[in-house]
């Protein structure tokens, strides 16, 4: 069977460095001893003034590409996952495209906000499926939301960062590569958290730029079991799909925002939390890019061998599910 496995693996992060104790002077409360507690975020980076999603996009495809050992002529096709693009339009992959000689590569990016990456995996893998003229695509997600965060907004501000991760998804018949996938959605939430004004519903207008409605708000508390019950439901209809049990996955890479409900996941599918890559006490949490940047963490720390099955589950805005089981 002709699957797409990963051929080549990398990440980056800006280099300014925010620790916790910039918000304890920002926001005048201590908010340090919160974050380490409740989510694991100790420190994250964020983009220069001068730095956009496309210079840290760029950056993690170079490295991807050169773990694969391939050329830009190599490469068939892009898909950039984000929610944070270099512009409106056209699509930030065409920015990628143009500043790697990627000469023959087709583009486009794809939005489902921070389950982006593993739902741009499934689109990857589908077109290597279903199209031999597709060898090598690649994948990447990136995200620069501290462009969109309202400082004085202590629900937001603490958490949020920035990076990219990338992948290079070759065409496979060694039985490697993205075995299946579960892609969901609740759009009841989708007003519940987002970037409102910008587009074509609230165009920018002073008025806008006065309220900031231009910028990241939580308009509601999410049910804090919504993540936990849903990764723990895809997971369980993955492995029922593959005739296999939760314990069977080597890796787990689950979206970085909250470290209790990795591990609540994990506990409920009665696995091992030591199975789970934990970046968000380093990075903070980095949206579609979280879990190529998880997966990069695990792949320069020797974690990964061949051979090794890993799930993949994203979850963000929308709200938006993706799951996917991949032989390494």
């Amino acid at each position: 069977m002709r699957r797409a496995a990963l051929t080549g693996i990398g990440s980056f992060v800006p280099e300014q460095e925010i620790p916790n104790s910039y918000f304890n002077d920002l926001l005048g409360e201590d908010v340090d001893s919160w974050l380490k507690e409740n989510v694991n975020i100790h420190t994250r980076r964020w983009c220069r003034e001068d730095e956009s999603v496309a210079d840290l996009c760029e950056r993690a495809s170079i490295s991807a590409l050169n773990d694969a050992g391939l050329s830009p002529k190599d490469i068939d096709l892009i898909i950039l996952a984000t929610d944070t693009p270099e512009f409106v339009s056209p699509s930030t992959a065409s920015v990628i495209q143009d500043r790697l000689g990627l000469q023959h590569a087709g583009t486009f990016d794809l939005n489902t906000a921070c389950a982006g990456f593993v739902t741009a995996m499934d689109v990857a893998a589908k077109y290597i499926a279903a199209d031999d003229r597709y060898q090598n695509i690649l994948v990447i997600g990136g995200y620069a939301m501290s462009k969109y965060l309202n400082k004085e907004d202590k629900k937001t501000v603490t958490l949020f960062a920035d990076g990219a991760g990338a992948v290079i998804m070759s065409a496979s018949e060694n039985g490697s590569g993205l075995i299946t996938s579960d892609l969901h959605t609740r759009g009841e939430y989708n007003s519940w958290m987002g970037i409102y004004a910008g587009a074509t519903h609230q165009p920018i207008t002073n008025q806008v730029i006065e309220k900031k409605d231009h910028l990241l708000k939580f308009v509601h508390k999410f049910p804090k079991e919504l993540n936990p019950q849903m990764w723990t439901e895809m997971t369980q209809k993955i492995c029922d799909r593959m005739d296999i049990t939760p314990d069977s996955f080597d890796h787990y890479f689950i979206t970085q925002l909250n470290f209790n409900s990795i591990y609540e996941t994990l506990d409920n599918l009665g696995v091992s939390r030591e199975k789970a890559t934990l970046i968000m006490d380093k990075y903070g949490y980095t949206g579609s890019a979280c879990i190529p940047m998880a997966l990069n963490d695990a792949y320069i720390n020797g974690k990964l061998k061949r051979g090794d099955l890993m799930m993949f589950i994203g979850s963000g805005g929308g709200l938006a599910f993706a799951a996917a089981a991949v032989k390494f």
